[in-house]
């Protein structure tokens, strides 16, 4: 099965990305192309997310392309969030550690949690401050 990719409408400030089927050598190419043009278009601390719910199969090319995206994201001081993989998926980045254990989310609502949390404790830092 190839990847198919799905862009949640777009905002400069939080998009999601749908990946289903494989990435993997041969489909990594596309992959690349069309995070490309959604990272060009995000904001400065703006959020990546990647739904990988439907992502069956990853390899080590696929794992370079979510390490590219995350790097071009960081460099905008923005962050990526991986949701929803499945267990053979998740296994990988487990094994090679490729994405920080706290940037994985079980799904939707543990993401949105972390997202609520973090925009707490910006707010409570801020009344601090002043």
């Amino acid at each position: 099965m190839a990847l198919n990719l799905r862009i949640d409408p777009f905002t400069p400030q939080r998009s999601t990305l749908y990946l289903e089927g494989r990435l993997d050598a041969i489909s990594f190419g596309e992959f690349d192309k069309q995070a490309d043009k959604v990272l060009e278009q995000m904001n400065t601390g703006s959020t990546l997310v990647l739904d990988l719910s439907a992502l069956d199969y990853i390899s080590s090319a696929g794992l370079r392309s979510i390490a590219k995206a995350r790097k071009a994201m960081r460099a905008r001081d923005g962050q990526t969030l991986l949701v929803n993989p499945q267990v053979q998926v998740r296994k990988v980045f487990d094994i090679v550690k490729a994405v920080p254990v706290n940037e994985i989310f079980q799904n939707v609502r543990e993401l949105d949690d972390y997202l609520d949390r973090i925009q707490r404790r910006v707010l409570h830092e801020g009344e601090e401050l002043e």
